[in-house]
């Protein structure tokens, strides 16, 4: 009987591992490999910001209808092949369209389907991760390493198909996940707390007064504010890399080993971080992540060959790497567990769904008007801004007297 346990949890677990290595297939598509499918239709730099910012604007709306529905259906894996089904519809429409105006409407309604899927898959992670006493990252980090497998192959096979085959990959990956997730096992979104919990949180407040309690915090707002800063230049460059890379004349192989680079680099710092990464204060840490984005976007503003641009890329570990552990982690101690999900919501849409807006409208004209190197230095100063934005909370903090009345130990793994 154990036996059949034991391997009921390792058959559990792989399959969503399987389904997060398969499913960071599309992100790579969508963020890294789209940009190129755009300048293959002759789409200019600001029509390109443009199409990557209508995703953020659209993920706002998106996230809030499918985790509503997910909740109310008590379903995370139907909602997630709901999601996959939607995807391949118009990714298949999608891969007949060639005016900017029809892309633009159809990926529209693609961002409606894809951005939700990752938080549901997450939470997923998280919930499995649970059930069997596991480190959540033990199940993420294959969303990693399937980026960074994605990264490499498809850059050399869109080298010998060209970039109008993007979307043709896209709709396969995206069936392989759909029949990946026959074999999930599903969980509920928010399954019930001890009973020692719910009592408490029957007294708490309901969700929109709980998204006060946390937005009259002035740590809460120091703390999404230096975040928001240093999220624009992140998605600066994110938007933009693969096009610095082929104004370089690389190859879609080399934009694949810069994609491969960034990916893998990220993985120990996980490891690390999970295990050792609350021997020191978050503050700092942020700071210091900040610092080594200011010099990452500082070297790409300098780099003139796509060899130096894939060893820079590199610093993805001391940059993203320390920030995103480091950041989930300042959250789950500044908010209490019963806003935890209104906070992580809060988060999500400062760091990825309003920072990606700004920066696709922002950073497309930027790089048409001024060029690679002045787009990079304007992420610089970004990076700087957040820089002082983290280490100033931290020095004040060193002084003394700052009252903190959401903060509460989580007991969550990360």
């Amino acid at each position: 009987m154990n036996a059949r346990r034991s391997g009921g949890q390792y058959s559990d677990q792989n399959w969503l591992r399987s389904f997060m290595f398969t499913l960071y297939g599309t992100s790579v598509l969508v963020v890294s490999y789209f940009p190129l499918f755009y300048a293959h239709l002759g789409f200019s730099s600001p029509q390109m910001g443009l199409l990557y910012s209508v995703g953020p604007l659209i993920s706002i709306l998106s996230n809030l209808f499918w985790s509503m529905m997910s909740d109310r259906l008590g379903t995370v894996r139907k909602i997630m092949a709901l999601l996959l089904g939607g995807q391949l519809i118009t990714a298949i429409i999608l891969a007949r369209a060639t005016d900017f105006s029809s892309v633009m409407l159809i990926l529209s309604f693609f961002y409606f389907f894809y951005y939700p899927v990752f938080p549901l898959a997450d939470t997923m992670a998280i919930k499995i991760a649970q059930r069997h006493g596991r480190n959540f990252i033990a199940i993420r980090v294959f969303g990693s390493l399937g980026y960074s497998f994605f990264a490499l192959t498809i850059g050399y096979v869109l080298r010998t198909l060209g970039p109008q085959y993007s979307v043709a990959i896209c709709i396969v990956i995206v069936v392989t996940a759909l029949l990946i997730t026959i074999g999930l096992k599903d969980v509920k979104r928010t399954e019930a707390a001890p009973l020692s919990v719910d009592k408490e949180a029957a007294d708490k407040p309901l969700k929109g007064a709980g998204l006060r309690e946390i937005l009259l915090q002035k740590e809460v707002l120091w703390f999404f504010g230096s975040v928001f800063l240093l999220a624009i230049g992140y998605r600066m460059n994110e938007a933009f890399l693969t096009i610095s890379l082929k104004g370089m004349n690389a190859g879609d192989e080399i934009v694949g080993w810069a994609l491969l680079a960034s990916a893998l680099s990220e993985i120990p710092i996980f490891f690390l971080l999970s295990r050792y990464g609350d021997k020191f204060k978050e503050l700092p840490l942020l700071a210091f992540a900040s610092l080594m984005f200011t010099l990452r976007f500082l070297f790409m503003s300098l780099a003139q060959e796509p060899g130096t641009v894939v060893a820079i890329q590199a610093m993805h570990s001391i940059s993203f790497g320390i920030y995103y552990v480091t950041a989930v982690r300042y959250i789950t101690r500044i908010i209490p567990d019963h806003l935890r999900a209104t906070g992580m919501a809060l988060f999500t849409v400062v760091w990825s769904s309003g920072a990606g807006l700004l920066s696709g409208t922002f950073g497309g004209l930027i790089y048409q008007d001024s060029g690679r190197i002045v787009f990079y230095l304007v992420a610089t100063g970004f990076s700087v801004l957040a820089f002082i934005g983290f280490l100033s909370k931290h020095l004040m903090d060193l002084g003394g007297g700052t009252d903190r009345p959401l903060r509460r130990k989580s007991k969550t793994p990360l």
